[in-house]
């Protein structure tokens, strides 16, 4: 697959009407314009990069990221740096490691892959699809009206469609435009990654997440990627913390010289590039997902887990949702509205609420290396833990009856099919 950066005319192309807009070419933008497309409604996408492009990002893949990433139709094959994941090591606080083993059949349920790939990949499925795409566009205004949405572009041009999907980031420009931006918010995590080359064969092959006492709630990381090469970095929560977000730089070099990450990345590991830290919102229950005819998905709907930052799969689940809801109410605003909420209610907010209730647990070593204890008591809990962790079912799923079902605990992972495992 070529990474070649595309090349995008961003002169004025004059005035376009669509059924929607979607501001922002990441997983949810991509999710939510194919899902409309395939249901015929016409879209346009606009982004403010060009890609490929870099994102910060831990390049976890969950259970959920994956089934959405399959059900899309997107290939493994197309993305380079993608690594399928067998097993999650967890090292508590006390510094016992524990292995978590994931199935070894029923197709995958974890893996690993930079985001300039991963998203490069499916903006090129949006466009295989004929979804159009302008990179290098950003929103510059938008006004609401009865009857449809009007966005101005920095590129000069005009795009009125019956609803606006906002899949445009944290710092939401759609939000802003607005005028329902939170001011000063900076997110509820903040961390740290960078990639190293030359690693060793564990780190080169096995996910790490490293519980250190002094990081929790947070903790570190190690995941695998293609080519000898790992993600590497740390999270704390911005609040709760004994560190604060200028602690970081320091914090980064110590950590990286503790012995048993020292150990694990090898002798030969370096870096790849410099390190990159940035914000990570987590706050989908406290924060408005909708105003008139504008939805707003995944970073710009903070949706992702306060647990552990993950956003990959909240942000393809809530793009689809948008998407869904416009499908069934092309006409009336509030019941689109009224059903986006309704699944990001029962299906995410529940969750991470149940979420952040765990958290106490995990504020002290005590309590982490007890959670860690408990979840490698015996060959159950270790094989249910990591599924729960990799989040093949939702957190808060035993506590959510209407939720039950038979085989609610043991589903099939994602590429059980002609992609199973075809990136490896």
């Amino acid at each position: 697959m070529s990474t070649e950066p595309s090349t995008t005319d961003s002169a004025p192309i004059g005035d376009t009407k669509v059924d929607v807009l979607v501001v922002g070419a990441g997983p949810s933008g991509c999710a939510a314009a194919l899902t409309l497309s395939r249901a015929g409604r016409t879209v346009v996408v606009i982004d403010k990069a060009t890609f490929p492009r870099d994102k910060i990002c831990g390049d976890g893949l969950t259970t959920s990221a994956l089934r959405e990433l399959d059900a899309l139709g997107l290939d493994p094959k197309t993305v380079p740096s993608w690594v399928s994941v067998d097993d999650v090591v967890v090292r508590s606080p006390s510094g016992r490691e524990v292995v978590f083993p994931l199935p070894r059949d029923g197709g995958t349920y974890a893996a690993a892959s930079r985001r300039q790939d991963l998203d490069l990949a499916l903006v090129q499925l949006a466009r295989s699809e004929g979804i159009e795409i302008r990179e290098n566009v950003a929103l510059s205004s938008m006004t609401q009206s009865d009857s449809s949405a009007t966005v101005l572009t920095d590129a000069g041009d005009t795009v009125t469609a019956s609803y606006v999907i906002a899949a445009d980031g944290m710092w939401s420009p759609t939000r802003k435009a607005l005028g329902i931006a939170q001011p000063g918010y900076r997110g509820e995590w903040h961390a740290f990654r960078q990639y190293f080359k030359n690693v060793s064969p564990r780190a080169s092959s096995e996910l790490i997440v490293w519980f250190e006492p002094d990081l929790l709630p947070g903790y570190a990381w190690s995941f695998p990627l293609a080519d000898g090469t790992a993600n590497i970095g740390f999270g704390i929560l911005r609040d709760d913390s004994s560190y604060k977000v200028s602690d970081m730089g320091p914090l980064w070099r110590e950590l990286l010289a503790r012995p048993h990450v020292r150990e694990f990345l090898g002798p030969d590991a370096e870096p790849e590039s410099p390190h990159r830290a940035w914000p990570i919102p987590a706050r989908v229950d406290r924060i408005a997902l909708s105003c008139e005819r504008t939805l707003f998905v995944g970073d710009a709907a903070a949706a992702t887990d306060p647990m552990t930052g993950e956003g990959i799969g909240q942000a393809l689940l809530t793009g689809r949702w948008a998407a869904e809801a416009i499908i069934s109410n092309p006409t009336n605003v509030t019941a689109c509205a009224s059903a986006y909420e309704h699944s990001v209610e029962t299906e995410l907010s529940v969750d991470h609420r149940f979420a952040e209730r765990l958290m106490t647990i995990l504020r002290r070593p005590l309590g982490a290396r007890g959670a860690v204890r408990i979840a490698g008591m015996n060959g159950w809990t270790r094989r249910n833990f990591g599924r729960w962790l990799f989040e093949d079912y939702p957190r808060g799923l035993l506590l959510t009856p209407r939720r039950w079902h038979r085989g609610m605990l043991t589903g099939p992972g994602a590429y059980r099919g002609s992609h199973a495992n075809s990136a490896d």
